[in-house]
């Protein structure tokens, strides 16, 4: 990991781990690899397997060199890849989960989280990953954020997508589960972590005193209890010991209205309480802009919020906002945790 003495030539190094191999994933890295704005930005490091990199850099940079990462920075008008060699994968399918392609982006996932702990990188941004290929690996997987959350040994953590150009922030009380479990396992602490965790990634954004709206668990919040009693039980208890703790929220609100423009333009961030809740209207709104960032870890990780998209994979026709906007947003949060390291040394 670099460390320049001035805070204006800082260039974080990113590790993007590849993705599914059988998905658009190495696409988007060796694209990423290659933008100029990107790389005056930061330093981008792929990982995965050689030879997947050097077959998507054959088809969309067949001009750049392929070097292994030696933990120093290129200069900016430079033709070269950067990678670490994570993972054996000579032959791949393109287009359908693999159980190989589950092990290899698995394996790298790993590797890059591991980097950023032991301090090789700054932070870590995630291309997209099939769930179901790691399990065909038999590896019990169910997302990119417990794994991350559980290699770097956070409890305390949740999901928010970001869309700056929407000014919409969603975090999730529960995430990647069934419908059924999700219902089971809503909890007041749950509720109160999404939202502790939003309102200070709100204010490390810049929002002195944010606003923010919870929606309900059931059609209608409940209807005071004639849809379903968790509004009563575990919401409203839940918002108002926040409320007692200095959390300016509101709610909660009948989900179908509350990502209304008219209603949601109120306030600064929304907390759903399950996945699909946050994620169907977020989407609608910002899927080609829309980063995925894990809030409480101990290290920066981003990521699209778009899946493998097998149907179009090593097609060269992968959209690449929501991935590019979520190498942004890692590298602003990784100058934002330098400039608070930097000025809490000189203290």
């Amino acid at each position: 990991m670099q460390d320049n003495s001035s805070k204006k030539d800082f260039r974080p190094v990113i590790a993007l781990s590849l993705g599914d191999a059988a998905g658009i994933g190495p696409e988007l890295c060796i694209l990423a690899s290659q933008s100029p704005s990107l790389r005056r930005l930061l330093q981008p490091v792929l990982i995965g397997p050689s030879d997947v990199i050097a077959a998507a850099a054959k088809l969309w940079a067949p001009e750049a060199a392929l070097l292994p990462w030696d933990g120093q920075s290129d200069s900016l008008g430079s033709r070269i890849i950067r990678f670490v060699h994570c993972g054996d994968l000579s032959s791949w399918p393109r287009g359908h989960a693999d159980a190989n392609c589950g092990r290899a982006g698995y394996d790298a996932v790993v590797r890059a989280c591991r980097g950023v702990l032991a301090g090789e990188f700054d932070a870590m941004t995630t291309a997209p990953l099939s769930k179901e290929a790691v399990n065909l690996a038999g590896i019990a997987f169910c997302g990119h954020t417990e794994l991350v959350a559980e290699l770097s040994g956070s409890d305390d953590f949740v999901m928010m997508q970001s869309s700056r150009r929407h000014k919409l922030q969603v975090s999730f009380a529960t995430c990647h589960m069934s419908l059924a479990t999700a219902a089971a396992t809503l909890d007041g602490a749950r509720v109160k972590r999404a939202a502790l965790l939003l309102h200070q990634a709100l204010i490390a954004g810049g929002i002195p005193s944010p606003k923010l709206a919870a929606c309900g668990l059931n059609p209608h919040a409940g209807e005071g209890g004639y849809l379903g009693r968790e509004e009563i039980d575990i919401v409203i208890p839940a918002l108002e010991e926040l409320r007692r703790d200095g959390i300016d929220i509101a709610g909660p609100f009948p989900a179908d209205t509350l990502f209304v423009p008219r209603l949601r333009a109120r306030f600064d961030g929304l907390v759903a309480m399950y996945h699909d809740q946050g994620h169907i209207p977020f989407k609608m709104l910002a899927f080609d802009c829309g980063v995925n960032c894990t809030l409480g870890l101990p290290i920066i990780r981003t990521s699209p919020d778009h899946g493998t998209a097998y149907d179009i994979a090593w097609q060269g026709r992968a959209g690449t906002g929501s991935f590019f906007a979520a190498l942004k947003m890692a590298a602003e949060l990784a100058r934002q945790k330098r400039d608070k390291n930097t000025s809490g040394h000189r203290q």
